[in-house]
């Protein structure tokens, strides 16, 4: 087009233009604004001037070619523009290169813009020339025309954006949104935090902002954050700030400052304050120096507001002159380091804040609009009466609708679609939010493609900017349609920034933030650019708790939420319509969206991001996600530190409508919307509701109460730290009283008060399941807490009141289901009422509470009319003695049942005494503890008899062993415990008379006066005192300063007081202490009480079973000192026992106690131990036993033995002597063996490590003629060191001797051999490892000999590990006696022989005969039997041959384990078959664990052949083939004789093998003992051997376990015993017999039966008690072991007498507590038990009961084992008990029981035989 014709058409384009545009002025006006914010119009104009328009257009056009492109694109979409117009419009004026030849474009006479005095060019740079120095006057002047146009400035520039950009008409419209302060900054008038009133009232809205600051202390903080979801018009609000400050709202500011973080962000220098406020903000007229100066003067009039904390980019840098990033110069403004004591306000997103915000920094929160304000916005917006009040009445029917404006910005868009539903245009409204965007989205155009191009490409423009994090864009970021499109629709706004002096330029964002967000979504959503992996990497949920490592939150946080709307069905139509594509395209899309919120939704996820998955499924509408989002909730759903508003409670309450158990909610810190609890309206999967908040507050209270009864599942409810006052408890007070299910309920740490707290109280009646009451951390006084105690008392269902300083809880229990009517007799109600107040038990704390006098006699009066108290606690008040005394006197009326503690009272000495004497008369005292020092004061009670009944009826068998007699006396029997009250001597006369008067009424049972300072003058009054006070069971006398002689004066007590059994003394740690019998050492300790209570009635019973004893440690005891004690314990009656421990004696004490039998007759044991450690027990007068002297490690010497000697033989009945650790040597040993024969000793003599030789072990030998009485010499000379020498009172004793390690020598052999062949009565002779190897030991067997008898010698020594059969044999032959027991073992390196010595008259033919007397031809005989033995040459010559045939024709036993018969050498198997051969009188061969070769089993079957005289055979555990097998079994066929087979680990699976020993069994009618253990038999070989059995009548053991026996095999077993009547012990154990074999054998057992073993046997309960039932017809049984077995409800038990059974084994049989119960009970019927193995089994405490009660009547029981079970503490002090009564049980384990390792080894420390570790610690016999 050429110029001229283009002139022409733009001309008429022109005027066409103006002339269009006069019809709508104002339109034009707004588009001028929008695109030039810097302009000033002028408004007034009541006609539109054509003039006007055409400057107005000429000013659009001056912006450049991009903004008159955009414009026109705008005037297109708002006018009635013909298409031909529209097309030369767009067609002339869209090109850029023609854009300059505008026919009015260079025309000098259009007028300019008139730009705003806030954003007027300044002619320079702040700092760009010299400062001037001014005036005082000139620069006030100066100063007072920059902040009057300063406030000019803020006039114009916001009341036109209020104008232009809001939705009302002016800003009186402005609706205030709901705020709320933090519990630390709240200021003082604010409505408790939370703004309200009436939103009507346009002063309300001044109050708000004027709160939003404290001008009413200097300490006020001087920062104020204000945060709020995005929406919830911060922006405006500080815009409004400004507005009313620019109209004098505000006067106490004289300047006010506004930055936007988001405009602050494209600032990339550096800069100073005073750069930020002129060249950024408004410019001074001139010097601008001297405005700064006075700004800084008068900063606390200064106010500076930065919105948008959280949209900071850069991170704040800082450079010289204080010039810094604008973050930094915030910074320095928060901190006060810039315009120190200025004001500052940001805004921000709820998140974490930067580090350098103050602390104490006033936090704020927006929470939007109430249903209130909701309403006014609504009322504003639609100006038509008619249509108000239709849309007002449709926001009232519709909560949802009414929760989605809540967010200010949603309120508009909501407000569009309801103005289109109620033209006709819609038909319904939009139940999400992203619905709602979508409808307000189809009013913007007619034109579906116009509209989707426009939709996609402000989307593409709004995601673009949030993945780059810019929200903030210029005319080059946007196509003139898009823009247009946003601007015509006001979805964009404009806005002038300024980065530079000099330099400004027009930026534009979206109306709001979350407008760009919903874009970007769906742009996401539509898009085919955008692929489906992208789309799922913005499904993600932002939690709201910021890393520690991030400063600022994403600007993506709702873009998940609205891709979650938008895969929903509502619009899937929209879609399809927006990108042109078909349903299964867009369906695909959303399910990706569906998939990944299911993903989520199985993880384990924080609260914030709960939230967030709660929202986006609330706005898919699926309902299968939000049911599966409810089933994977978190039992415990825990909400902290992040806010919440109603929304979100609405999202999570929608979700939990889905869900089938319930939930627990917990928000703890979280800053909560004060009408958010609306949201649980009806919400019933909630049964616990807790809120820890000091944000809440009255308001939120009230909105809670609204939906307390409509949560039917609500069990505890929480309100802790809320700052509820006055006003909310009004409403919870009606609230409550609907929500009859609440079983609980706190309101801890409100600012509750009196009234309050005593209208809560008077709801208890009304909660029937109400089971705690907290209200701790109130306000309330002594009054109201005796008016509480009071409703504690009447109230039937409170059973415990707590309250301790600021705490106050109640305890209820559930009330009773049926009520007794009023109607009816009312003298059976009076009963009724009285039996249920009976029943009833409360328990009454009041600590620290600041009782006083007149308060105690309050509570006792109250007390007393009220039901049983269980323990009232009254400690830490100020009752001081006379208080005391008055509830002391009334506890005998008040009943209390378990404890009343007076403690922390400022009783005084003088108190106690009343204290003592005003619990006289209370009989159910159980103990009194008061201690000074501590201020204890703490009375404990006995339960009544009838509370003991039911006790017992409910506890039984836990109790019922106590006696009547202990039962009684434990109620009557109180113990006194006055420990660091200070009495001194001269306070016993008082202190007596009150402890006469206590025991009037009942004697005392503990007595404990320790930790005062009586001394011996004090203690030897109360010594006068004590036969007054009856029969105590303790007396503790420790720290009060007890000198020795004291302690003498305290010994005739033990004689003159029956009760006194133990007195305890340590003077180096002043323990005194005196205990009766079965009372522990630590009974006053405040340890476990004495198990059973001390009286007369129990005396004469525990004298039988226990001694006295005196114990004195840690003092030192002079010789004479050491007489007058013995000398006064000798008076003691009864058996007595002295210890003195860490007491220094004199190196004279061992003679002293030598001699003490002459002392004191009744000694029967003396025991010095390194001379500071002595006991010494004293027998009744009635007994008389021998004594036991032991001196160990008392450095004794040779020269000390005469006299030490000379004394014990003064001592006719000499028992035991023990002088180890000594330094004896050999010369002490001959002193002591040569005054034996004047020391009859008749037990022991121990001289161990007295470092004696091989020396002293000959002269003890030479010795031993002499000596008649010793029996047994055990001595080892290696590390152990042991000498010890038994005596016995027999006459013609037999006498053992056992050498070990004593490494003689060869010149030593002659003289050991000389000793034993002097001595007669030796009759067996160890020697283990004394070096003697064969040429010794065949020395040794050719020189002892011995007149008559038997000798028996065991060698063990290293060489009999490979021994040399042949040479061991030629050893042999060398005794002089005849051998006739050999036993060889080379794994223990063992040898063992038994010499007999014939007369010297016998001779080897006259063994013949004896061997075989029915013979005829005895000489004939010996020499056919040595011929056949010539063929047997074992590699000897023919004298050793005879010599052989001489010493083991008598052999009658062979015994060899561990040897090897290979056929390497064949020399062993030669000789053990010759050996064989000629043991003609041969019975017992053992060959055992050895290894025989097939040929060399070929001469041991051939020498068996010919022994005819077996009666024993043990081939057990050798490895052998079958063939091997077979022939051995073989060479059995012969021995008819036998009457032991042992054959365990033979394998005889192999049918020929068993085949032949059954047919060799057959013919042994004479066996009695048969083992075939570990053979694997089975069935088949099991019914086999029981067809055999009976010809076996005389078996009587038979041993089958580990042989693969099932049922089938058992029960042919069982038929076979009937014939075996002599039998006496069945061992079947670790075979599958089942109950089939165990009825079998039931039926079967024999009556000479003894040992029953049947360990893992698959029995049940049926098979165990018929067994249990058989053995009642077995007297004689000893053995019963069903191990293993499943024996639950089964168990065996007995109901006859079996006085011989010794054990009984049940271990791991699965038995429970009521199964054992008859088991434990029946014991005893057992007399003769020894031990009980119930281990590994499920036992509890009651039968550990039972178990206690029998014990004290099993006299021979030695061992209870009881491990691994379930035995709790409760038990094991019941067995405890039961040891006490007098049982002799050595140890009862109880290890791996839940029992406390603390409690455990306190309970083993009184009673040291229960045994909790894991080896048996059971002492060993000597």
């Amino acid at each position: 087009m050429d110029s001229e014709s283009f002139q022409l058409d733009s001309e008429s384009l022109w005027a066409w233009l103006v002339n269009l545009l006069s019809q709508n002025s104002e339109g034009l006006s707004d588009k001028v604004r929008f695109f030039i914010p810097t302009v000033d119009l002028d408004c007034n104009n009541e006609a539109p001037d054509p003039e006007v328009i055409r400057q107005q257009l000429n000013m659009l056009y001056a912006q450049g070619p991009a903004t008159w492109k955009t414009f026109i694109h705008c005037v297109c979409m708002e006018c009635d523009v013909p298409l031909e117009l529209e097309v030369s419009l767009l067609s002339i004026w869209g090109q850029e290169d023609e854009f300059s030849r505008h026919p009015g474009a260079g025309e000098e006479s259009c007028p300019g813009p008139r730009l705003h005095h806030g954003v007027k060019r300044p002619t320079q740079s702040y700092g760009s020339s010299p400062r001037r120095k001014h005036s005082r006057k000139q620069q006030l002047e100066l100063a007072k025309k920059y902040l009057e146009l300063l406030k000019t400035s803020a006039q114009q520039y916001h009341g036109e954006c209020w104008g232009a950009g809001h939705t009302l008409a002016s800003p009186q419209a402005y609706i205030p949104p709901i705020l709320q302060w933090s519990r630390d900054t709240a200021p003082l008038d604010t409505w408790e935090g939370v703004t309200g009133g009436d939103p009507e009232e346009a002063a309300d809205v001044d109050v708000i902002i004027q709160d939003l600051f404290n001008f009413r202390t200097h300490k006020a903080p001087q920062v104020t954050v204000l945060l709020g979801k995005a929406g919830m018009g911060k922006t405006t609000l500080v815009r409004r700030l400004c507005w009313r400050w620019a109209h004098g709202q505000l006067d106490r500011f004289q300047a006010v400052f506004l930055f936007e973080f988001r405009q602050l962000n494209l600032i990339t220098h550096l800069l100073t304050l005073p750069q930020l406020l002129f060249d950024l903000y408004l410019s001074p007229e001139s010097d601008p120096d001297a405005v700064f100066q006075y700004l800084e003067e008068n900063a606390h009039r200064v106010l500076l507001i930065f919105d948008g904390l959280d949209e900071v980019i850069h991170a704040g840098s800082v450079g010289v002159d204080n010039a810094g990033s604008a973050l930094t110069l915030f910074s320095g403004l928060c901190r006060g380091t810039l315009l120190q004591g200025c004001w500052v306000m940001t805004t921000s997103r709820p998140g974490k804040l930067p580090s350098f915000v103050p602390t104490e920094a006033a936090m704020v929160y927006m929470w939007g609009f109430d249903g209130l304000r909701v309403e006014k916005y609504v009322s504003h917006f639609f100006s038509d009466l008619l249509m108000q009040e239709l849309a007002l009445a449709e926001m009232r029917a519709n909560e949802h609708l009414r929760g989605i404006c809540a967010v200010p910005a949603l309120c508009k868009v909501a407000c569009l679609c309801l103005r289109r539903l109620l033209s006709g245009s819609s038909t319904a409204l939009p139940p999400t939010v992203t619905q709602l965007y979508l409808k307000m989205a189809e009013t913007f155009s007619p034109n579906e493609t116009l509209l989707a191009k426009s939709l996609l490409g402000l989307g593409k423009v709004a995601l673009g900017g949030l993945d780059t994090g810019k929200v903030i864009f210029s005319v080059e970021d946007i196509s003139p349609p898009v823009m247009a499109f946003g601007v015509v629709h006001s979805l964009l706004t404009s806005f002038c920034i300024r980065n530079h002096p000099e330099h400004q330029k027009i930026g534009y964002a979206f109306a709001h933030f979350s407008l760009q967000e919903f874009f970007a979504a769906l742009y996401l959503m539509a898009s085919d650019t955008v692929d489906k992996d992208t789309l799922t990497d913005y499904v993600t949920l932002n939690s709201r708790w910021v890393q520690r490592t991030k400063a600022k939150l994403g600007l993506s946080g709702q873009i998940p939420t609205f891709l979650s709307g938008l895969a929903s069905h509502a619009c899937r139509a929209f879609l399809c319509h927006l990108t042109e594509q078909d349903e299964a395209w867009v369906g695909s899309r959303q399910a990706v969206v569906v998939q990944v919120l299911r993903k989520l939704a199985s993880r384990k996820l924080t609260g914030p991001k709960i939230i967030e998955l709660s929202h986006c499924a609330a706005e898919t509408q699926e309902l299968e996600l939000a049911r599966f989002i409810a089933q994977s909730l978190p039992f415990q759903l825990s909400f902290h530190n992040f806010p919440l508003t109603r929304a979100d409670l609405a999202a999570v309450a929608n979700i939990l409508e889905h869900r089938d158990v319930p939930i627990h909610l917990d928000f703890d810190g979280c800053p909560l919307e004060p009408h958010c609890p609306e949201a649980l309206v009806g919400c019933g999967q909630v049964e616990t509701l807790s809120f820890k908040s000091r944000k809440c507050g009255d308001a939120f209270a009230e909105a809670l109460c609204r939906s307390l009864p409509t949560m039917g599942s609500l069990k505890i409810l929480g309100l802790t730290r809320s700052k509820i006052t006055a006003r909310g408890i009004s409403h919870l007070v009606q609230a409550l009283p609907l929500c009859s299910q609440l079983e609980e309920v706190s309101l801890n740490d409100n600012q509750l008060k009196d009234p309050e707290v005593l209208s809560l109280v008077e709801l208890l009646p009304c909660l029937p399941k109400l089971q705690k009451l907290d209200l701790s951390r109130n306000s309330f006084s002594v009054s109201t807490l005796l008016y509480m105690v009071k409703v504690a008392i009447t109230c039937p269902t409170v059973r415990k009141l707590q309250v301790r300083e600021s705490d106050l809880i109640f305890f209820l229990s559930l009330a009773t289901e049926t009520a007794t009517k009023q109607s009816g007799a009312p003298d059976l109600q009076d009963k009724d009422g009285q039996k249920k107040e009976q029943s009833r038990s409360l328990e009454i704390r009041l600590q620290k509470c600041q009782l006083r006098v007149h308060d105690a006699e309050a509570l006792v009066e109250l007390f007393q009319k009220g039901p049983r108290l269980e323990e009232v606690n009254l400690s830490g008040n100020h009752l001081e003695d006379e208080g005391c005394r008055l509830v002391a006197e009334a506890v005998a009326r008040l009943h209390i049942a378990q404890k009343l503690d007076l403690s922390d009272n400022k009783l005084s000495r003088t108190g106690v005494a009343c204290v003592l004497r005003a619990v006289s008369t209370c009989g159910t005292l159980e103990e009194l503890r008061v201690s000074l020092l501590t201020n204890t004061v703490v009375l404990t009670f006995a339960r009544e008899p009838r509370e003991q009944e039911g006790s017992h009826k409910r506890g039984a068998p836990l109790a019922s062993f106590v006696s009547p007699v202990a039962s009684e006396q434990s109620r009557s029997s109180p113990r006194v415990r006055l420990t660091h009250c200070g009495f001194l001597a001269k306070h016993m006369e008082g202190l007596s008379e009150a402890l006469r008067a206590s025991c009037q009424t009942h004697h005392l049972d503990h007595l404990d006066l320790s930790d005062n300072s009586l001394g011996d003058e004090g203690v030897a009054i109360l010594a006068q005192l004590l036969p007054g006070l009856g029969f105590l069971q303790s007396l503790n006398l420790s720290r009060n300063g007890l000198s020795l002689d004291g302690v003498f004066g305290l010994i005739p007590c033990m004689s003159s007081l029956q009760w006194v059994f133990h007195f305890d003394v340590s003077l180096e740690s002043d323990h005194i202490l005196l205990r009766g019998a079965g009372t522990g050492r630590d009974a006053l300790t405040g340890g476990c009480e004495p198990e059973f209570p001390a009286g007369a009635q129990l005396l004469e019973s525990r004298q039988r079973h226990t001694s006295r004893s005196f114990r004195l440690q840690e003092c030192h005891l002079e010789p004479l000192n050491f007489g007058c004690l013995c000398a006064a314990l000798e008076k003691c009656p009864g058996p007595l026992e002295v210890q003195l421990s860490h007491t220094v004696l004199s190196s004279r004490s061992p003679f002293l106690l030598a001699d003490i039998f002459n002392l004191c007759p009744r000694v029967q044991k003396v025991q010095l131990r390194s001379l500071c450690h002595a006991v010494l027990q004293f027998s009744s007068k009635e007994e008389q036993e021998g004594v036991c002297f032991g001196f160990p490690e008392c450095s004794l010497r040779q020269e000390h033995m005469e006299p030490l000697c000379y004394a014990l033989s003064r001592c006719k009945a000499l028992s035991q002597l023990d002088l180890t650790d000594n330094r004896l040597g050999d010369g002490g040993l001959r002193c002591i063996l040569g005054c034996l024969p004047q020391m009859p000793i008749s037990g022991w003599l121990d001289l161990s490590h007295n470092s004696i030789s091989q020396e002293g072990v000959l002269c003890l030998l030479e010795t031993l003629p002499s000596c008649p009485g010793v029996c047994e010499v055990s001595v080892s000379l290696g590390s152990e060191q042991n000498f010890r020498v038994h005596f016995s009172k027999e006459e013609g004793a037999r006498t053992t001797l056992r050498l070990r390690e004593c490494s003689f020598s060869p010149e030593h052999v002659s003289r050991l051999a000389s000793s034993l062949s002097q001595a007669r009565r030796l009759t067996e002779l160890s020697l283990t490892r004394c070096h003697l190897d064969l040429p010794q030991l065949t020395k040794l067997l050719s020189l002892v000999t011995q007149p008559a008898g038997f000798l028996g010698l065991r060698l063990e020594e290293p060489w009999l590990a490979h021994i040399n059969l042949p040479a061991l044999m030629e050893a042999c032959a060398q005794a002089s006696g005849c051998l006739t027991e050999l036993g060889i073992s080379e794994g223990q390196k063992q040898l063992w022989l038994r010499l007999e010595f014939p007369h010297q008259a016998d001779n080897s033919e006259a063994m013949a005969l004896r061997w075989d007397p029915a013979s005829g031809a005895s000489r004939e005989w010996l020499v056919a039997r040595s011929r056949r033995l010539a063929h047997c040459d074992p590699g000897t010559d023919h004298s050793l041959t005879r010599q052989l045939v001489e010493t083991c024709a008598r052999l009658q036993q062979l015994s060899l384990s561990q040897v090897n018969f290979s056929d390497d050498d064949d020399s062993r198997s030669r000789l053990l078959q010759y050996l064989l051969l000629c043991s003609c009188e041969l019975k017992s061969f053992r060959l055992t664990s050895s290894h025989v070769s097939t040929e060399s089993l070929a001469y041991l079957a051939s020498g068996l052949g010919h022994c005819c005289h077996l009666e024993e055979l043990d081939f057990s555990n050798n490895r052998l083939c079958e063939e091997n097998i077979e022939l051995l079994i073989g060479a059995l066929q012969g021995t008819c004789r036998l009457k032991r087979l042992h054959l365990s680990h033979f394998p005889l699976e192999a049918s020929s093998s068993l085949a032949l020993l059954i047919q060799g069994l057959s013919h042994m009618t004479l066996l009695q003992h048969l083992c075939l253990r570990h053979n694997k038999i089975g069935d088949v070989g099991m019914q086999s051997l029981a067809a055999i059995l009976p010809r076996l009548p005389g078996l009587r053991k038979l041993d089958l376990s580990w042989n693969n026996i099932g049922p089938a095999g058992g029960v042919q077993l069982a038929k076979s015993l009937t014939h075996c009547r002599c039998l006496e012990e069945i061992t079947l154990g670790h075979n599958a017999l089942g109950d089939p074999t165990a009825l079998g054998l039931a039926r079967r057992l024999p009556p000479q039966l003894r040992v029953l073993c049947l360990p893992f046997s698959h029995l049940g309960p049926e098979g165990a008690l018929s067994l249990a039932q058989a053995l009642e017809q077995c007297p004689h049984i000893e053995e019963v072991s069903l191990a293993e077995n499943n024996l639950a409800g089964g168990v065996p038990h007995f109901c006859k007498r079996l006085p011989l059974l010794r054990q009984i084994n049940l271990i791991s049989c699965k038995i429970e507590d009521q199964a054992a119960k008859h088991l434990a009970t029946n014991l005893m019927l057992c007399p003769g038990l020894e031990e009980v193995l119930l281990s590994w089994n499920l036992l509890g405490d009651e039968v550990a009961a039972e178990l206690a009660q029998v014990l004290p009547q099993m006299g021979q029981l030695k061992k209870v084992d009881l491990e691994k079970n379930q035995i709790t503490a409760r038990g094991a002090r019941l067995l405890a008990q039961g040891l006490v009564q007098g049982s002799c049980v050595p140890v009862i384990r109880l290890w791996k029981n839940p029992i406390p390792a603390d409690v455990a080894q306190s309970l083993q420390s009184q009673e040291p035989r229960l045994d909790f570790a894991f080896f048996d610690q059971q002492p060993q016999a000597l």
